[in-house]
C-alpha cells in the first residue's frame, strides 16, 4: 500500500476479533515505525507501554466510562502513550515559543503507529477518553498518559466506512 491507500483504508476500529492475536513481527514493525517518527529536536518526549493479556483488559476498562469505548476490551493489544520530559532544547523552545511540542510529537507518533498498523493489515483506534491515574497504576508510569491506542484485527464484518471529511476548498488556502 502506498501512503494514500493507507490514508483511505485507515479507520477507527470499534469491532475487534478478540480471538486473533497480533503477530510479534507485525507489532515490532509498528514499534520500529514509531521509533522512527519525527519529534522536536529528536527528543521523543514519550514512552510506549505495550499491554497484552490481563494488562490490556485492565487498561481497556480504564478507558471506559459514561458509555465510552466499550469495544476496547476486544482489542488484544493496548498501546499506552505517556509523556516524558522534554530534551533541553525542545523544552527551552516550548517555553520561549509557548508551544506544546510534546502534544505535537505524540500526535505524530500516533499517526505513524496507526498508519503502519494499517499497512500491516491491523486496525486501531486512538482513545483520549481514559482514566490517567488508573492507567498509570496499571502500567507503573510516572508520566501523564496522553493516549491509548487499541490494536488488533477487525472482525470480518467491520467494513470500511465512507470517510466524512471537509473538502479541500474548506480545508486549504493558498497565498503568494
Amino acid at each position: 500500500m502506498n501512503f494514500t491507500e493507507i490514508a483511505k483504508n485507515r479507520q477507527s476500529c470499534r469491532a475487534y476479533n478478540p480471538n486473533k492475536m497480533v503477530e510479534q513481527e507485525k507489532l515490532q514493525a509498528i514499534l520500529e515505525s514509531a521509533r522512527l517518527s519525527p519529534s522536536a529536536c529528536n527528543g521523543q518526549p514519550y514512552h510506549i507501554t505495550v499491554c497484552t493479556g490481563k494488562s490490556a483488559k485492565k487498561v481497556a476498562k480504564a478507558t471506559e466510562g459514561l458509555g465510552m469505548n466499550k469495544f476496547a476490551t476486544q482489542a488484544p493489544v493496548m498501546l499506552v502513550i505517556s509523556e516524558m520530559p522534554y530534551v533541553m532544547t525542545a523544552g527551552t523552545g516550548a517555553k520561549i515559543k509557548h508551544n506544546d511540542y510534546r502534544s505535537i510529537d505524540i500526535g505524530i507518533l500516533s499517526a505513524y503507529i496507526t498508519c503502519e498498523a494499517t499497512a500491516q493489515g491491523l486496525s486501531t483506534c486512538i482513545l483520549g477518553w481514559l482514566d490517567d491515574a488508573k492507567i498509570r497504576e496499571i502500567c507503573d508510569l510516572s508520566g501523564q498518559v496522553r493516549l491509548v491506542i487499541t490494536l488488533g484485527y477487525a472482525k470480518d464484518d467491520d467494513k470500511l466506512r465512507t470517510k466524512k471529511r471537509k473538502s479541500l476548498d474548506e480545508l486549504v488556502s493558498f497565498i503568494e
